[in-house]
């Protein structure tokens, strides 16, 4: 993230066309419930009616491999 930008406890955050999502799951015996949001992209956040700058992004990265190749 860029040094002069973050998110912090107390700022408004806007999250246009969020998908809201309930989860349920149980592990060794106790069941956990909350909201999850999806964010259909980090441009479209508003912290405080302004919009991230695009240093505060990690740009995206993507890693292929084929198990079917040859060593």
């Amino acid at each position: 993230a860029g040094p002069n930008w973050g998110v912090r406890v107390g700022d408004a955050l806007g999250v246009p066309d969020p998908l809201v999502t309930h989860h349920q799951h149980q592990h060794q015996g106790q069941t956990y419930s909350f909201l999850g949001i999806r964010v259909p992209s980090p441009l479209s956040l508003v912290v405080n009616g302004r919009r991230p700058p695009s240093s505060a992004l990690a740009p995206p990265r993507l890693a292929l491999t084929n198990p079917h190749a040859p060593p």
